[in-house]
């Protein structure tokens, strides 16, 4: 049965009349009528009684009211719900540890007066654990470094990073590197810019906050290497001897990613989305 016959049905019954309903309905007073003669013709009886001052319910009629307008009132909720599919209501975000102190907060931010209804949870890892959530489906969107290899894992937005060879102005001490952790992007980073300027031998200690890292590296006990923005949240710009990374030579961007068969519906929004790391 076509559902829009009992909305016209509806309609006009409400109305006690075929000329308001077709009003209400904002449709021609001869199509209404020639919908419910199509119903009717459908059902096998007549659902009005026509007298001068418009239409009432024959029995069959009433009997068919409350149907009809339970029917009518499920098509217009599930019309609803399928429009609401098309918006995002909710979102796992996760960030490596060094981006959360970057782009996650001002991220946050900005997600948050532009979509302040979208439900946030958050997820903190290495890089190497995050893809993994990414393809297990348990995160939505995760800031990752470098750029994903991954077949099933889509760049939505990179954002470049200023790196920084990060060494004490009280000695340069360059037989120990200090890094995060072994999987860091950054530490590996390092590792490379030791291999660029010929340093074969050196010691690693890894520790697991940035800060504590350049508290180290300014107490003379070895180099570092990290994107400026860190450099400059822990207040160490003027502190340590700072030498710019060229990206010939060393490039980590930070990447917003997603998996290719599960993408926001706002991922328009996430690929032209501008960060000001500056203003955290």
């Amino acid at each position: 049965m076509d559902s829009n016959l009992l909305k016209i049905f509806v309609a006009v019954a409400e109305k006690q009349s075929i000329s308001l309903g077709a009003k209400t309905l904002k449709v021609t007073q001869t199509n209404v009528s020639l919908r419910i003669k199509q119903l009717e013709k459908n059902l096998g009886f007549e659902l009005f009684h026509r007298i001068p001052k418009g239409v009432i319910l024959t029995k069959e009629g009433e009997k068919l009211l409350p149907l009809a307008i339970e029917i009518v009132t499920k098509i217009k909720e599930a019309q609803r719900q399928v429009k609401n599919i098309k918006k995002q209501d909710s979102m796992i975000i996760a960030s490596t540890y060094s981006n959360t102190k970057m782009r996650l907060i001002p991220f946050l931010k900005q997600l948050n007066f532009d979509y302040p209804s979208i439900k946030l949870e958050l997820v903190t890892n290495n890089t190497v654990a995050i893809k993994q959530q990414l393809i297990d489906y348990k995160v939505d969107i995760a800031f990752i470094n470098n750029e994903p290899t991954h077949n099933e894992i889509l760049l939505l937005k990179r954002f470049e990073n200023e790196l920084l060879f990060i060494e004490s102005k009280k000695s340069s001490d360059n037989k120990t590197m200090i890094g995060h952790e072994g999987v860091c992007a950054f530490f590996n980073g390092l590792k490379k810019y030791c291999e660029y300027l010929g340093i074969e031998q050196y010691e690693v200690l890894e520790l697991a906050n940035f800060e504590v890292i350049l508290a180290c590296v300014e107490l003379g006990m070895g180099s570092t290497l990290l994107p400026k923005s860190i450099v400059k949240k822990y207040g160490y710009l003027s502190k340590l001897k700072l030498t710019p990374v060229e990206k010939s030579i060393v490039d980590i961007p930070t990447c917003l990613v997603c998996r290719k068969d599960n993408i926001p519906k706002i991922s328009d929004y996430l690929c032209h989305i501008e960060l000001d790391v500056d203003a955290v």
